[in-house]
């Protein structure tokens, strides 16, 4: 019978991983992490990481009930979030390759996109993607672009590692089947009208700067569909509400002016949308776990 045991991908030294403005990021060899690495390095676990994985070896990739399995020298391209279980088993010999983590908050603010916003990471579509010896060495080009940049002293290298990061996401969207079915792809056209509609709110740059778009319904209004119809369509490509959406991009807008402007948290609240400042707070707070002069 052949042994086998769970592998478990752990980031050396994160609290040195860190953007100075934003989330946690980090790189790794696979084959730099042996049996006896993993126990030392348990304690670098965290739950809310995404995951992309460039893994090759006898070993097999357990997710949504299905087994992926990896023979010899066979490649894949792997995406994982922090709400799906999965685990690993290596069969024979080590597992190796390469693997980049990050959390959610790594994302540039100015960019109204995130990680479950990608077909890769919110377990509606593909994210199992075995490579041919062409598509092996893109990626395999890309990790190593990370690695590198990750020790580098450059003052931006955390915008360049989100861009490898993006690099690596939009490469594996390009391996996907091109999409049969017309109501999803009416879905996703909506999703992305509504997210440019977000996203054309920000960033705020002046106090007596309001935004317009603040409800479900001022969105759907605009677009000339039903607020249902708006809500179902979010739904279906990134697993959240119209309102969640909504305030997810607020409170981003939130934090940065609080971070990187002078205004009151008055001011702030005004430009934003709220009736009251203690309505502002109360839901940064829900948001963030934190009041929003805390934060500053």
């Amino acid at each position: 019978m052949i042994d086998t045991q769970p592998i478990h991908i752990f980031a050396p030294g994160i609290a040195e991983a860190k953007d100075p403005s934003a989330g946690y990021f980090a790189a790794v060899r696979l084959e730099e992490f042996s049996a006896e690495s993993l126990a030392a390095t348990a304690s670098y676990s965290r739950k809310d990481f995404y995951k992309i994985s460039l893994v090759t070896g006898n070993t097999s990739y357990f997710y949504q009930g299905t087994e992926y399995r990896l023979n010899g020298d066979e490649w894949a391209l792997i995406f994982t979030n922090r709400e799906v279980p999965y685990r690993w088993q290596v069969h024979e010999g080590i597992c190796s390759g390469y693997a980049c983590m990050f959390t959610e908050d790594f994302l540039p603010l100015h960019t109204h996109l995130r990680p479950a916003d990608w077909a890769v990471f919110n377990g509606n579509a593909q994210s199992v993607f075995k490579l041919n010896k062409f598509d092996k060495a893109l990626f395999t080009g890309l990790f190593q672009k990370m690695l590198q940049e990750q020790i580098s002293t450059y003052a931006h290298k955390y915008d360049l590692l989100f861009l490898y990061v993006l690099e690596c996401i939009h490469g594996a969207l390009k391996l996907q089947p091109e999409p049969e079915n017309k109501s999803s792809a009416a879905s996703t056209r909506l999703a992305n009208s509504f997210k440019t509609l977000l996203a054309g709110q920000f960033p705020l740059a002046y106090p007596y700067q309001q935004i317009n778009l603040r409800t479900p319904q001022h969105f759907a209004e605009k677009l000339a569909v039903h607020t249902n119809s708006l809500n179902r369509a979010l739904k279906e490509t990134t697993g959240m509400t119209t309102t969640q959406l909504i305030n997810e991009r607020l409170m981003l807008e939130a934090r940065a002016l609080l971070v990187h402007s002078n205004w009151t948290v008055s001011q702030i609240s005004n430009s934003l949308g709220f009736e009251e400042p203690t309505h502002f707070a109360r839901a940064f707070r829900a948001y963030s776990g934190q009041a929003p002069s805390s934060l500053r």
